[in-house]
């Protein structure tokens, strides 16, 4: 598997390479599995392709701080990240693995992945609802996925230094919850692992067996990307 730790400098260029690293493996003509990796150097919320926006987002407080709120390809719910929130995707090669098809063996394949790359690193990390990871009963990782013909993009959140109130000043509570949330509000719920960025970033390529560098990486794609869809507000704020 090639790797790309890449963060490129505005929030829709950095959606839109994660589906553009989707497209191109679609278009390969051998096998293309990559994983990347990206920080935010600002707050942003993103919200899930089928969120309403008005409400998941408390946009009021969101427009007031100047924090961005861009939505992504793959569904799941909204999503605070920025700073201290390890960013991470994983394009599968699903003629290889044809198992992950199955939407369920999908979540349960990435996450135990996960699990099993940095869980050497806090003890206590678990797979918890649909597509979480949890240290005991609070939450540090929000997942999502999009699948095309012959590939599936899996990405998600690695909370370890974010500062945690700002989840509950630009995010309403959820309408559903996975039942090991308990009601809890967004601060009671949601933590950071005791981990450097650095220690993330080294137990995820080990864990992926990410070896080689990805030189290739679609920039044209993902710049046209950028400007035709994930800086438009009317698929921002759409819903």
């Amino acid at each position: 598997m090639t790797y790309l730790d890449l963060t490129l400098p505005t929030p829709a260029e950095n959606l839109a390479l994660d589906e553009a690293l989707l497209e191109q493996a679609e278009a390969a003509a051998r096998s293309s599995e990559c994983l990347r990796l990206w920080e935010p150097s600002e707050p942003m919320v993103i919200v899930g392709r089928s969120s309403q926006v008005a409400r998941e987002v408390r946009m009021p407080a969101c427009r007031e701080r100047g924090i961005p709120v861009l939505r992504r390809g793959s569904g799941g719910a909204a999503v605070v990240t920025g700073p201290g929130c390890l960013m991470y995707a994983v394009v599968l090669d699903l003629r290889s693995r044809p198992e992950l098809r199955a939407i369920d063996a999908a979540h349960r394949f990435v996450l135990e992945t996960l699990v099993a790359g940095i869980g050497a690193l806090a003890p206590g990390i678990a797979v918890r609802g649909t597509s979480d990871l949890a240290l005991g009963d609070r939450k540090f990782s929000g997942n999502s996925l999009r699948v095309k013909r012959d590939h599936l993009l899996y990405h998600g959140t690695l909370l370890y230094d974010f500062p945690l109130p700002l989840i509950e000043l630009c995010l309403a509570p959820p309408s559903r919850q996975p039942c090991y949330r308990g009601g809890r509000s967004h601060g009671a719920f949601v933590t950071n692992l005791p981990v450097s960025g650095a220690e993330l970033r080294r137990a995820l390529l080990d864990a992926w067996s990410a070896m080689e560098p990805l030189s290739d990486w679609p920039a044209d794609r993902t710049r046209t990307l950028a400007l035709a869809k994930y800086a438009r507000r009317e698929w921002n704020e759409r819903l």
